[in-house]
């Protein structure tokens, strides 16, 4: 299972989430997804733990924490939906 950490601080790295979630298991991996224009975070994460359970404790401790100033929103993260065919700014007829 992936977690997702909404609602971070633009300050945040990497390794101040991996130092909050390592309180709850051992952190398997942390992705912080950056604005390709701005190069800045884009004020989300995602963090897996490598046991389920320190996943399911981390979420139930940590969702509605205040962490840097802010009220952190964290639960499961929904996958991925799949982005319909083409793209650009075809006129519909």
């Amino acid at each position: 299972m992936t977690i997702y950490v909404g609602n971070l601080s633009y300050r945040v790295s990497k390794e101040d989430l991996q130092e909050v979630f390592a309180e709850y298991g051992q952190v398997k991996s942390v992705i912080v997804p950056m604005d390709r224009e701005t190069g800045r975070m884009r004020g989300f994460a995602f963090v897996e733990l490598v046991d389920d359970a320190a996943e399911d404790q981390a979420i139930t401790a940590l969702d509605g924490a205040e962490w840097m100033g802010r009220q952190l929103r964290v639960n499961k993260a929904r996958p991925r939906e799949a982005s319909g065919p083409g793209g650009g700014n075809r006129p519909t007829r």
